[in-house]
């Protein structure tokens, strides 16, 4: 009986959650009114700040312990320490970790959100992590402090990542002013690790101000990092004919600028016909922006060349999207959507763990579909009328 109960609240702790979620954007989507207040705004009914009724009191968001409360405050005070033992924890896959996770961003989060958040993506070998320290150290030169999160795909049979990006970045990684972390994957598709997100708030709450995301570089599957950055800088390889059919079309889209790098020496040539290649092909797709017309340039990360000329053009663009609200809209509607990525991942992880701790007829419905007997879509059914239901076991009710 204990052990029913204990799925019981397993599966439902996720579902609440939602519920609390999905009620939270509801009642910020109300429309606002222009008339004044009619009495002060409560969380457990009345009248709201915009002269609606208020709903029933929603959920206070995580608050931190004493120990994560600490560690927030050295985070906040710039501490590289405690900066790295605040993403190890928001990386954490362990239950246990989830929730002073969760009060640790929420514990710094009015001291995030000024860096510009820059995803840095393109196919291996192109020279991500050389044009990723080219353009901090730059930056830094400008008076920045730059963040550089370097994700590393994790192996499909182990598990493990090399994480050689920090390697490859030695010059930045010497810099007071440069913070460099590799993270591995997780086996998470999208190009970016687990906790990517509240990376970001972390660095920007320890005072950097140029994020850099570095995504693992497997072509299609980089699509998620335009859902946590403001900007995506496409690296591609110098060449002729094949670049577009190599790159696809999809990620060429979210990208708001295009970089030929490796434009030196004898690829120099190269890499301008490969600009002029890329430059046509925008003519025939809608920029992932409304206020900005993706460009295309070539560049060299190993002497410098157009380095320069790229930091310039990403503080246009920085610029641009500030002073038109676009950016702010972006990172709202990014924040919105993020909300239902953490619920279904928690909700994967949750039936995940009772599937791996459960001796009853909860796990049942992976035999049956090794077995062949059920399809994998019928078994997904029934697990959600599980959750919905209350049910412990398929065909009894809880």
């Amino acid at each position: 009986m204990a052990s029913d109960l204990n799925l019981v609240a397993a599966i439902f702790a996720p579902l609440a959650l939602a519920c609390a979620i999905g009620w939270i954007i509801y009642a910020r989507r109300l429309p606002a009114r222009d008339t004044e207040p009619d009495g002060p705004a409560g969380p457990t009914g009345g009248t709201t700040e915009a002269g609606h009724e208020a709903g029933p009191a929603l959920p206070a968001p995580a608050t931190a312990s004493s120990a994560t409360q600490e560690l927030a405050e050295q985070i906040l005070g710039g501490h590289r320490r405690a900066l790295s033992r605040g993403i190890t924890l928001v990386e954490s896959r362990h239950p246990r970790d989830r929730a002073a996770a969760a009060g640790l961003v929420q514990a710094v989060f009015a001291n995030a959100g000024t860096a510009i958040r820059i995803g840095i993506s393109g196919p291996p070998g192109v020279g991500k992590s050389t044009f990723s320290e080219a353009i901090g150290l730059h930056a830094i030169g400008q008076g920045k402090r730059v963040a550089v999160l370097a994700v590393d795909p994790s192996s499909t049979i182990s598990g493990g990542s090399i994480l050689g990006d920090k390697t490859r970045m030695e010059r930045l990684g010497r810099s007071d002013n440069a913070y460099i972390r590799p993270s591995p994957s997780g086996g998470l598709h999208g190009g970016i690790a687990r906790g990517v997100r509240e990376s970001v708030t972390l660095c920007e709450a320890a005072g950097f101000d140029v994020i850099l995301i570095e995504t693992m570089g497997v072509g299609q599957a980089e699509l998620a990092v335009r859902e946590v950055v403001d900007l995506v800088a496409l690296l591609v390889q110098p060449g002729a004919g094949d670049n577009l059919q190599g790159i696809k079309r999809g990620i060429v889209e979210i990208a708001d600028f295009i970089l030929v790098n490796k434009a030196d020496g004898d690829l120099k040539r190269a890499a301008e016909l490969t600009v002029g290649e890329y430059k046509r092909a925008l003519r025939l797709m809608s920029p992932p922006s409304a206020s900005w017309k993706p460009e295309v340039f070539a560049c060299s990360a190993v002497d410098g060349t157009g380095i320069d000329h790229a930091w310039e053009r990403i503080q246009a663009f920085e610029a641009a999207t500030t002073s038109d609200g676009s950016r702010d809209d972006v990172r709202a509607r990014q924040a919105a959507e993020a909300v239902w990525s953490y619920v279904n991942l928690a909700l994967r992880e949750s039936f995940r763990d009772v599937h791996a701790e459960s001796q009853s007829d909860v796990a049942g419905w992976e035999a049956e579909v090794r077995s062949g007997r059920m399809a994998p879509a019928a078994a997904a059914t029934a697990l959600l009328d599980m959750m919905r239901d209350g049910r412990i076991a398929t065909g009894t009710a809880g």
